[in-house]
């Protein structure tokens, strides 16, 4: 494949970004800690996302991790040694990260293989289409860590998978396996990890193919009516609360944390 490679470094990360025939292409790369997201390297997604834009020769994003990761999401020990305020920021800015690219007005692809977790999720969920290896296991661990889900993550994950499949994947912290998220939706395609290059490539130049009008007009309306659906919840829920100190601070020591009963 042909491509233009530019490294963006962040830290001891980097976020790859590509591009070859009419295809846009992010890496997200971190290896070492399961392509887990700094905020270094949140900041250089958007910036990235937003890039793609520049080449009117860009007609799909294709978004993916490097190796047999997607992303662990946000990296929970830069959190150990913030205020909760400061968590609350960086949390707020990785949201507004991922609407950037869910709103990118151009057709996204996220490819995953192996685990999708927490924010990494919410940045799949973003994307228009998912294709998975059978290694994809996808799901949000929050409880484990005192994170709540804002307003915005929950209505991702409800209107994809519903009410009670959201609640099982926050109570149980536990992650689906490939089959069972292609099932639930949360993958539209599944395929064996040997194709999965050649399928994303060749699903991209497929999209790519199509009456650019045409997509942007699905896109457009499939948002307005998402974002016309009336929630059950009013006023902006915080993505962390008094837990998140505590969550944070067992990750880091690797033992099981001691919560406390929510009061209301």
């Amino acid at each position: 494949m042909q491509v233009r490679t530019t490294r963006l470094e962040a830290e001891d990360a980097k976020i790859i970004y590509q591009e070859t025939a009419g295809l846009a292409i992010i890496t997200i790369h971190r290896p070492q800690a399961k392509n887990a997201l700094t905020a270094n390297m949140w900041d250089e997604l958007a910036k990235i996302a937003l890039k793609v834009l520049d080449n009117a020769k860009n007609k799909v994003l294709i978004l993916r991790g490097s190796g047999e990761n997607f992303t662990a999401g946000s990296d929970i020990k830069e959190f150990n040694a913030i205020s909760l305020e400061k968590a609350e920021e960086a949390f707020l800015h990785m949201e507004k990260t991922i609407s950037t690219i869910e709103r990118l007005p151009i057709p996204t692809i996220g490819v995953i293989n192996g685990p999708a977790m927490g924010a990494g999720l919410e940045l799949a969920l973003a994307c228009d289409i998912r294709i998975g290896s059978e290694k994809a296991k996808l799901g949000i661990p929050v409880g484990k860590l005192g994170i709540t889900l804002n307003n915005k993550f929950a209505q991702r994950l409800v209107q994809l998978v519903g009410p009670s499949t959201t609640k099982d994947l926050v109570f149980t912290g536990r992650m689906f396996k490939a089959d069972e998220a292609f099932k639930l939706g949360m993958l539209n395609y599944l395929v064996a990890e040997k194709d999965l290059n050649k399928f994303m490539i060749r699903m991209g130049k497929l999209v790519a193919g199509m009456s650019p009008e045409s997509l942007l007009a699905v896109k457009q309306s499939v948002q307005e009516c998402v974002d016309s659906v009336p929630t059950l919840w009013q006023g902006s829920t915080p993505f962390v609360g008094s837990d998140f100190t505590e969550g944070c601070r067992a990750f880091v020591e690797k033992r099981q944390p001691q919560f406390t009963r929510a009061s209301k």
